[in-house]
């Protein structure tokens, strides 16, 4: 995949469809309370799972690729924050409306201590790895974070060796999971590197997310 090309040169993602509910079935819509009420009871026990627009979700198993390169990202990422306005946080939920996703990773304001009483409600980035979840992140997951006006969004796309970087959340967006989506993409390559918005200056080598850095 050529670097700096722009979204409408790549295949547009489909919106994943729920199935259909059986007749006189109902859904059960959790709240972001209800859901670690039932967590604090042992009900997801050696589960992962995360809560989506409501809905529990059952997330994908982390392979040993998927997990060396949330650590590669982690330390690339983190060793080049320079201040304490913000802190990264590795798998941890945010709370967004009726949904707490569990990103890879979120850079968030603050210090850890400002959120003993709730889960942060926003971040400055959030990155996902993605291998098998890739479309899903591509399209859910893109919608929620845009929906909660997250200024950038990262994609550490395994499959296709490159990094997918989301700017310029838009509402409403119609045909999305959350009625919101990002304006801008560039895919960025192994041989380039990406400064993040919220700190100008910083330049962060792909390939170190990829492939960790000596």
């Amino acid at each position: 995949m050529a670097a700096g090309s722009v979204a409408k040169a790549q295949r547009r993602p489909r919106r994943t469809q729920p199935s259909p509910t059986p007749t006189g079935a109902k859904r059960y819509h959790f709240t972001p309370e209800l859901f670690e009420q039932l967590g604090e009871l042992g009900l997801f026990r050696n589960q992962r799972v995360e809560l989506i627009g409501g809905e529990i979700v059952q997330m994908a198993i982390v392979g040993p690729e998927h997990g060396s390169t949330v650590d590669q990202t982690m330390l690339s990422v983190g060793r080049r924050l320079p201040t304490k306005k913000y802190y990264l946080r590795v798998q941890n939920p945010l709370r967004i409306g009726d949904s707490e996703p569990f990103p890879d990773i979120a850079i968030v304001p603050g210090k850890p201590s400002d959120y003993r009483q709730h889960h942060p409600t926003t971040a400055l980035l959030v990155i996902e790895i993605a291998d098998t979840s890739l479309e899903y992140d591509r399209t859910e997951k893109m919608s929620l974070y845009a929906s909660a006006g997250i200024p950038e969004y990262w994609i550490v796309n395994l499959l296709e060796r490159c990094l997918e970087v989301y700017r310029e959340p838009v509402s409403p967006a119609e045909g999305t999971a959350f009625n919101a989506r990002y304006k801008w993409l560039r895919y960025y390559s192994l041989e380039e590197a990406v400064e993040p918005l919220f700190e100008s200056g910083i330049a962060i080598p792909v390939r170190a997310l990829f492939e960790g850095e000596e």
